[in-house]
């Protein structure tokens, strides 16, 4: 019991911290005069190839599993919810294609992928995968 209250003591005496000595406060400090900066260049926009926000990319995988399951509706619906947040993300544009295509929308499908590649930049396998998606679609509505 000694050693345990021993220990006790030794324990608390080490968390008890110091107090510091009081600092003597610095001559205040002369602003220098201003110096004119150049404008700032616009950031570009995001390119096709920027990786997505976790956020989004938690959407794109529900929305794909929700595809593969066969619920449409809600993959639709995901993938919208993602589009509020990256509007300019063109795979999620394709990925909406995709499920637009699944469920016989075959207008909406082609639009969407189309708009798909107004935002894919120079990214050739998305523009054919788009591309795909379109012929597909025209070929379904004759």
């Amino acid at each position: 019991m000694r050693r345990l209250a021993a220990l006790i003591v030794v324990a608390l005496a080490a968390c008890a911290a110091p107090q510091p000595a009081p600092v003597e406060s610095a001559p205040p400090v002369v602003a220098a005069p201003p110096v004119e900066q150049p404008a700032p260049v616009p950031s570009p926009p995001p390119s096709s190839t920027a990786r997505e926000s976790v956020a989004v990319a938690g959407l794109m995988d529900s929305a794909r599993t929700d595809a593969a399951a066969g619920r449409l509706a809600e993959a639709a619906a995901t993938l919208e919810r993602a589009l509020r947040i990256e509007p300019r993300n063109p795979r999620l544009w394709q990925e909406l294609a995709r499920v637009r295509l699944q469920q016989g929308d075959y207008a909406q499908a082609e639009s969407t992928a189309a708009r798909s590649n107004s935002w894919a930049g120079n990214d050739s396998a998305l523009r054919a995968e788009n591309q795909r998606i379109i012929e597909q679609a025209r070929a379904a509505r004759r």
